[in-house]
């Protein structure tokens, strides 16, 4: 099951934590985790993974995933816009189902969940709804050609 999302929404705190150095998007790790649908983002007041509410649980093939193969580079045509850019996310269910609303993006370098920065969350279905991976199925994250984000 592939699932893609039209849905980004930076968290306001990663705009200055990029301007500051401290979240450098070159030289640190960067994860998803996922959300069920009782989370609540909230782009203004929540800055680091420990303002997430109900990630899924475990033990069905689930557990937050570092991002394969991240670049920040240039986009291309010219234009001095810079791509931040993964492979897809891919959870495969095991011994039950996988379901998620919500995916959040964040820096995955610092050591414990109240220093990791938050950087993006988004939908994984725009309706909204909940998203199921059953048992031996995948929950793909489709990232956009033009990667996660660019900036100019």
């Amino acid at each position: 099951m592939a699932i893609t999302t039209g849905s980004f929404n930076f968290y306001d705190s990663v705009k200055g934590q990029i301007g500051k150095g401290l979240v450098d998007l070159d030289t640190q790790t960067f994860a998803v985790l996922l959300t069920t649908s009782a989370y609540t983002p909230d782009s203004a007041t929540h800055n680091f993974v420990d303002d997430i509410t109900n990630e899924v649980a475990g033990g069905t093939g689930y557990s937050r995933q570092n991002l394969a193969n991240p670049s920040f580079v240039l986009s291309g045509g010219g234009n001095g816009q810079m791509k931040f850019d993964s492979d897809d996310p891919v959870w495969t269910a095991s011994g039950g189902s996988i379901t998620a609303r919500y995916w959040v993006l964040f820096e995955n370098t610092n050591v414990t969940d109240a220093t990791r920065n938050l950087v993006a969350w988004g939908l994984l279905d725009n309706s909204p709804a909940d998203v199921t991976a059953t048992d031996t199925n995948t929950l793909t994250i489709t990232v956009n050609a033009g990667g996660w984000f660019t900036m100019g």
